[in-house]
């Protein structure tokens, strides 16, 4: 099997790269965004067709949220055309496409976990560009899989985890919202199941999440505590309080319902504790 990999020095995309790579009978091609600009259409049907995959796992993307507020161009860009080009040549080779998207296609409103069929009503310009992607892949790929995450967090990268653990060897205090909730992603968790996903061609739109629901601050508090610091240094705020305002909105409620994955007789996957037990402990390494 070949696979091409997009976005591969992001945090996630390091952890399929390095998971994909495991099985010998793999030829893996993972592309990061200075081997492959995904907002450039010919580059990416040279690499397509020069590689021929079977697989393609798209996990390019631009997720600084406040930025893509101020530069929505490059946010559409790379987050939307660049799945178009993905899809285009995917097709091109009859590979099959999973396609990495956001909790941030809904607003956040619902008092209930949102499910792959509610409706998306994103808020942000980060929030819409992806959707904007996730409507190019099935456009173009009927069968192409889309798997939404959220919260992403793990040992590669620029994350919460990394946040809170630097301000707490700092010695605090820490102030996180604790009028937002989700669910905590980790990186090697979802990289194994977007693989199964893949490999099986398993087509349309699942949620791909760690299990059990928190806030930031309750996040932030779990992480102190998995390091060894006193967990009484995170103090909980509103988003409201938050100086100076971010100027992305965010989802209050981006706990999402891993439903089809579930219906489906799929393994979810672990509660968000015990991978992050693990990073922490590898990051203290």
């Amino acid at each position: 099997m070949k696979v091409l990999i997009t976005g591969a020095g992001g945090q996630l995309g390091i952890d399929l790269a390095r998971l994909a790579a495991e099985e010998p009978h793999r030829h893996v091609v993972a592309a990061g965004h200075d081997q492959l600009d995904v907002g450039d259409r010919d580059a990416v049907l040279s690499a397509v067709a020069t590689l021929g995959p079977d697989l393609v796992l798209h996990a390019a993307a631009w997720t600084a949220v406040d930025a893509c507020e101020a530069d929505p161009d490059r946010a559409w860009r790379v987050n939307a055309l660049g799945c178009r080009h993905i899809a285009e040549g995917a097709r091109s080779v009859r590979a099959h496409l999973v396609a990495v998207s956001t909790d941030y296609v809904f607003d956040g409103t619902s008092p209930e976990p949102y499910t792959e069929w509610d409706r998306p009503n994103p808020k942000s310009v980060y929030g819409r560009s992806k959707l904007g992607g996730e409507g190019e892949v099935l456009a173009a790929l009927a069968d192409a899989t889309i798997v939404r995450t959220s919260w992403v967090c793990g040992p590669h990268g620029s994350n919460m985890v990394k946040t809170v653990l630097r301000l707490a060897a700092s010695g605090g205090p820490m102030r996180f919202v604790d009028d937002q909730r989700g669910c905590p992603t980790f990186t090697s968790d979802l990289a194994a199941m977007i693989m199964r996903l893949g490999v099986a061609r398993r087509p349309g739109c699942f949620h791909v999440t760690n299990q059990g629901p928190t806030t930031w601050f309750q996040f932030a508090r779990d992480v102190v505590a998995a390091a060894g610091f006193d967990p009484s240094m995170v103090e909980p705020i509103a988003t409201s309080e938050l100086s100076p305002p971010r100027p992305a909105p965010r989802p209050a409620n981006s706990v999402l319902d891993n439903a089809a994955l579930r219906l489906s007789g799929i393994p979810l996957l672990p509660d968000h504790h015990e991978p992050l037990e693990r990073t922490v402990k590898t990051l203290a390494g």
